[in-house]
């Protein structure tokens, strides 16, 4: 019976949640795999914290050092998130020749390549399941499960609070910053939620998924990213009116042209699969050349589901040190595929104004769209609010990006034009799988 001893560097929701899961499935890895998974150290800020967890108090520390330096430790998992210290763990676990599991999903969408240079260096492995999907298995399935297909396109609800939120705005009708609040009250979202609602947890997520997927370099820097913060009831009064609904969507496509990867708030068939995803949880839809359409489901985050994703990751490798036979970190992809500009995209939009209540705000609105090669297809023209303004939805013909933002740009300047308050991209879900082969 092979021992293999694991280190935890935090001891908070997930790496809490870790620890219970090894502590009560300790004597089903003994039974069905054959080695003995204990953990030999664990760190965080406050004592009590281990004896709450059940782990042995001469296993604890305040000081991460001593669990990177422990020559008895074979796994440091890292579950402090951000750059710092998580980067210096990273190294010194990799000089000391110990793999590293993660959910550190930021540091990774900035960083992986760096990482991975120097674990495949050391000969040793990092493992981050958990920072692509909390307890959604997408990352094995493209690295493994799916090798055999060439991935046209990567999209998913990649974020719990921002899906919460937009499922109330839709269902009840209630205003964002109202959601927010009562999300905050309700520990969804975090007192500071802007990594959530304005799309930076998603772009990393999405950057990691379409690296692995599409065999390429691609950072968070890389994805154009919006947020929720301007999605109204009337938007999805609207889209209903068209059969759609508005996801935050992490969109990776392996296009002719190069990778386009973008997060954003998207309009989508009703019909399609990811418009069911509701509440807090979390998808990812998958196109392969060979397989076709597949969708992955179930929580992104939260104590028990990321720590599953953790588990996973520490059993893989146990699995592998009990026999042997854990190879060093593959090198990581270079980039060989190009970025597309987010200019380039071509699609419809939708576009929300605030107008001035007084003759002409729609005829020049339209002028401009016309001035700018952007064909209108449907103007809807709300009633007067209580501010004295009026409310414009123009859904347009298949415009270019670059085409659109100029025609916001100068909408913005216009003395009639209060707000361009939503510009929503409406997605040819159709496209996505384009390239699959006829079975």
């Amino acid at each position: 019976m092979t021992t293999v001893n694991i280190g935890i560097i935090g001891l908070g929701t997930v790496g809490g949640g870790t620890a219970r899961v090894i502590l009560n499935r300790h004597d089903d890895f003994m039974k069905h795999y054959g080695y003995d998974l204990q953990i030999k150290r664990a760190c965080a800020l406050e004592p009590e914290r281990a004896a709450e967890l059940g782990i042995d108090a001469g296993a604890f520390t305040t000081d991460w050092h001593d669990v990177v330096s422990d020559p008895d430790v074979d796994i440091v998992v890292e579950l402090i998130g951000g750059d710092h210290p998580a980067t210096e763990i990273f190294e010194a676990a990799f000089a000391a020749g110990k793999h590293v599991v993660t959910a550190n999903k930021a540091l990774l969408g900035r960083h992986v390549e760096k990482l991975a240079h120097k674990a495949a260096a050391a000969g040793v492995q990092i493992k981050c399941e958990a920072a692509a999907g909390g307890g959604i298995p997408i990352v094995n399935a493209l690295e493994h499960t799916l090798v055999g297909n060439e991935i046209l396109t990567i999209a998913g609800i990649l974020n719990g609070t921002t899906n919460y939120i937009l499922t109330r705005v839709e269902n009840e009708g209630l205003g964002f910053d109202e959601v927010l609040a009562d999300a905050q009250r309700l520990g969804y979202a975090e007192a500071n939620p802007t990594a959530d609602v304005d799309g930076f947890d998603a772009a990393a997520k999405v950057a990691i998924l379409a690296s692995i997927g599409f065999r390429t370099r691609v950072t968070t820097d890389d994805v154009h990213t919006e947020g929720i913060r301007s999605i109204a009831p009337v938007d999805f009064e609207m889209a209903h009116a068209m059969g759609c609904t508005i996801k935050l969507l992490g969109i990776a496509r392996n296009t002719p042209d190069g990778v386009d990867v973008r997060v954003q708030p998207t309009m989508i068939p009703q019909s399609h699969m990811l418009a069911s995803v509701s509440n807090a949880m979390n998808a990812v839809y998958v196109v392969g050349d060979a397989v076709g359409e597949t969708m992955f489901y179930g929580a992104g985050a939260g104590s028990f589901p990321t720590a599953s994703a953790v588990v996973g990751d520490i059993c893989v490798l146990a699995e592998h040190i009990a026999g042997g036979t854990v190879a060093p970190e593959s090198e990581p992809f270079e980039r060989s595929l190009p970025i597309r500009s987010i200019e380039d995209l071509t699609t419809r939009y939708y576009l929300r104004l605030s107008v001035e209540d007084k003759l002409g705000s729609l005829a020049e609105a339209v002028q401009v769209f016309a001035k700018h090669g952007v064909s209108v297809a449907r103007i809807n023209q709300n009633e007067v609010g209580s501010d004295g303004a009026n409310t414009l939805v123009f859904v347009t013909h298949e415009a270019s990006e670059r085409s659109v933002q100029d025609a916001v740009n100068e909408l913005r300047g216009l003395g009639s034009i209060r707000a361009v308050a939503a510009v929503i991209r409406i997605e040819d879900c159709g496209a996505w799988t384009d390239g699959v082969m006829d079975n």
